[in-house]
């Protein structure tokens, strides 16, 4: 496999493996050993969705470096993880709603981590084989709340709060990969994930002894420095080297 789409036409909702803007129909359970048609499916009226459908979202936070010193914070000694709701997913293209535009509400880009299958304490050097793929994402968090709350998961778990895809990318070291992020086309956030306190494998590790990770469950690994607020009418664009960009709107 690569790079896996999941799209809809009509009442049909299908995995498919993305070649050259091409969709090739997967044929089996995704995450076991899927076949794909030989042929593409017509890309006429279908729908772009969320790659994956998870049991649960996990978050990490202060995860990079240049972050930690832009917040005045000491680096972590272990992952800091809390969840947020499934029901704050969004697809690429969908628009990010502001349920109280007063309110300040900031863009975060983020790697994130596809688990492929069931997990329950493995080690650092075993977590990878437990990893389906990576995608891009977005943790958009309401500070007002997040202030007012003085933890984390009503700020962040919003409807739209969490865009996610295009695609999951199965073939990919994300050891040193540019991440940024695009503000009406204005560069925001500028990094590279060698900037990460926790690697990926670590982090599955480590979450994997606190609870069950299930096929599809999702890890956002953390954003860079160079938060900032978001408005009504902003383009927003991920892009992580090496996988499809992520671009949403808000309203």
């Amino acid at each position: 496999m690569a790079a896996i789409g999941r799209f809809q036409k009509g009442d049909d909702i299908f995995h498919a493996k993305v070649v050259d803007g091409e969709l090739f129909r997967l044929r089996g359970d995704v995450f076991g050993s899927p076949s794909f048609d030989r042929k593409p499916t017509p890309r006429k009226g279908v729908k772009t969705l969320v790659p994956i459908v998870p049991s649960k979202i996990i978050c990490v936070g202060l995860n990079y470096a240049d972050h930690a010193r832009e917040t005045g914070k000491e680096l972590p000694k272990e992952p800091l993880i809390w969840f947020k709701a499934t029901t704050s997913l969004l697809p690429d293209g969908g628009k990010i709603e502001l349920p109280f535009p007063q309110h300040r509400t900031d863009y975060e880009a983020e790697l994130c981590i596809v688990i492929g299958r069931k997990i329950r304490n493995v080690s650092p050097t075993q977590a990878s084989r437990y990893i389906l793929g990576y995608t891009v994402s977005q943790d958009i968090s309401d500070r007002t709340i997040q202030k007012a709350d003085g933890q984390w998961a009503r700020a962040k778990s919003f409807d739209t709060f969490t865009p996610l895809g295009p695609y999951v990318e199965t073939k990919i070291d994300t050891a040193e990969l540019n991440i940024q992020l695009f503000q009406n086309g204005l560069l925001r956030q500028n990094s590279n994930t060698s900037q990460m306190i926790f690697k990926p494998a670590a982090l599955v590790s480590f979450i994997s002894t606190n609870l069950t990770l299930l096929p599809g469950d999702v890890i956002l690994t953390g954003t860079p420095s160079g938060i900032g607020p978001i408005r009504s009418g902003d383009k927003l664009e991920v892009r992580i080297q090496g996988l499809s960009p992520l671009v949403n709107g808000v309203k």
